[in-house]
């Protein structure tokens, strides 16, 4: 399977033009820069940005905000022109987009030919899906569109099992997405997207991690990524955290208590390298911030430039290096955890 991930290197670096390998080596050079010095250098505009094409969701995941309807900031669809004037800004810079934050890409009906403009601007475009909007012409579309990576989220190779987690939705709807995927790449003779499942290990299924290997093999995906679970209320425990250590964010003290597998370092790659941008052109720090409850800059009133370099992104950075543990969102973070999860090529 060398040859599947030396494919999806190979179409990586080939997108990477001067200018955006310069701005990452300003980006490194500044991140390690502040560690040394204790204080934020930003040098370079950040090399991958997460935008959310939609806040709406099919199904009810318990762990997810979307899943739950239980956002307290405005939903709704990203607009194809807002999105284009953010990429014509930062597409020079970008190594990668990813396609995703909250809520499920394909919901939005323009979410493809957002892709396209990505793609067609030779940036590496990624997205991540539950899989029940993958019908025969949205796979040919996904292909058509020139999406680089496919996630797909599978947690169960059984409905039993899967719905335990994916609340409301169709594993075999999921698998003959994943099929349709497959059989388009076939036809137009495309080497991408590549296809990943993405198994999210929780207790309920973390007996079927070997049978998904095996389903992923026998559909014809590239790659099956085992992904650990954030869980909101683990400090009494929870029926969500696996029981096999290597695959949980979190361990139980002497005392009975769970705590977050984390050295909790006062500092933070993502906020150097990485941004997310809202539907509505909210700019927050990571994914973390699902409810985009720290706005460190907004669109609709300036440029992602102003944003990235703004007062509040500082003081955000500043408080950061002062202590990570006086941030929420931090708390419950996987930045210098010690979880090393298996990946498999199938």
């Amino acid at each position: 399977m060398a040859k599947i991930y030396s494919k999806d290197l190979k179409n990586f670096l080939r997108k990477q033009t001067s200018a955006r390998i310069w701005n990452a080596v300003k980006v490194v050079l500044s991140y390690h820069f502040t560690k040394w010095m204790g204080r934020p250098f930003v040098w370079g505009m950040p090399m991958t940005l997460s935008i959310e094409p939609t806040t709406a969701c099919n199904l009810r995941c318990p762990e997810c905000p979307s899943g739950l309807r239980s956002f307290s900031r405005p939903t709704g669809n990203l607009k194809s022109d807002f999105f284009r004037q953010t990429v014509d800004e930062v597409a020079n810079k970008l190594m990668y987009l990813i396609f995703y934050f909250q809520g499920e890409p394909y919901i939005n009906p323009q979410f493809l030919d957002m892709v396209k403009y990505a793609s067609d601007k030779g940036i590496y475009t990624i997205t991540s899906t539950n899989g029940h909007f993958l019908n025969a012409e949205n796979a040919r579309k996904t292909i058509e569109s020139g999406l680089d990576r496919l996630i797909i989220s599978i947690d169960g190779t059984t409905q039993e099992v899967y719905e335990q987690y994916r609340k409301e939705g169709k594993l075999e709807v999921v698998l003959q997405g994943a099929r349709n995927v497959v059989e388009w790449k076939r036809k137009l003779r495309s080497s991408t997207p590549h296809i990943i499942f993405q198994y999210l290990v929780v207790r309920p299924n973390e007996h079927q991690i070997e049978e998904a290997r095996i389903l992923a093999e026998e559909i014809g995906v590239d790659e099956l990524k085992l992904k650990s679970a954030q869980v909101y209320d683990y400090e009494n425990g929870n029926p969500l955290i696996p029981t096999i250590e290597a695959y949980a964010r979190y361990q139980e003290e002497p005392n009975g208590s769970w705590r977050v597998k984390n050295k909790l370092l006062n500092h933070c790659w993502k906020l150097w390298h990485a941004s997310v941008i809202t539907w509505d052109g909210l700019v927050v720090p990571c994914c973390f911030d699902k409810d985009a409850t720290h706005r460190l800059g907004d669109l609709k009133k300036g440029t992602f430039k102003e944003q990235w370099y703004g007062a509040p992104y500082m003081e955000f950075r500043k408080t950061l290096l002062r202590g990570r543990d006086q941030i929420d969102i931090c708390t419950n973070c996987t930045e210098g955890c010690d979880v090393h999860l298996k990946v498999s090529d199938v």
